[in-house]
């Protein structure tokens, strides 16, 4: 399935009680990661984050935090936020609910965090309420890189993100092998354009209420 660059009105409007996208009070920019923490590409985007004093928010997979606790502390040790992705990269659409939520609740007992990303974007009604009732933030995201996506260059990636930036939006990146390549690319190239209009990059925080 071909997603959108930006996530268009009707869907965001269809899952109201997902956050896509975070208030305008100040220029910032939100990066996120998912499916890390990778042994070698983590620490190269935490080199790039650094370089650019930027902060980002890493939702994590459960099964590689358990590999890489050492990377998984680097992240938090450099004032990044973390999020849950669970422990297996489940497909909501294709998991029993409490096969799925124990799986969720697998994940937090070695990640302290509120927030929550779905593996593939892809969370049944029932599951996302299952998990609000839990204390979570489910966290979308306003523009896709597709950094995963064989099919695109790496100049191709950089344009979707650089193209589509401003504040309040949440940019979604993977630290994964699949999309190391274009990934590091049009991070960098995203950094150096935002930088230059001026724009700040934050971390996710939970939001009490918002989900």
């Amino acid at each position: 399935m071909n997603l959108p660059v930006v996530v268009p009105r009707w869907l965001r409007m269809l899952y109201p009680n997902r956050t896509w996208s975070l208030p305008v009070d100040e220029k910032i920019l939100y990066l996120s990661f998912d499916d890390g923490p990778h042994p070698t590409i983590t620490p190269k985007v935490l080199a790039l984050l650094k370089q650019y004093n930027a902060k980002a928010t890493f939702f994590c997979l459960g099964k590689n935090v358990e590999k890489y606790p050492d990377v998984f502390k680097s992240i938090q040790v450099a004032g990044h936020s973390i999020g849950n992705h669970s422990f297996h990269h489940l497909n909501g659409w294709k998991s029993n609910n409490q096969i799925y939520i124990d799986d969720v609740t697998k994940a937090s007992s070695l990640i302290h965090s509120n927030l929550f990303r779905p593996p593939y974007g892809r969370l049944k009604f029932s599951q996302a309420s299952a998990l609000r009732e839990k204390g979570y933030e489910l966290i979308m995201w306003t523009v896709l890189s597709a950094d995963y996506d064989q099919h695109i260059t790496k100049e191709q990636c950089a344009m979707r993100v650089v193209e589509n930036i401003k504040p309040g939006a949440i940019v979604l990146f993977h630290d994964s092998e699949k999309a190391e390549g274009r990934m590091l690319y049009a991070l960098e190239e995203l950094l150096k354009e935002a930088t230059k209009k001026g724009l700040r990059f934050g971390a996710i925080e939970y939001q009490k209420g918002s989900a």
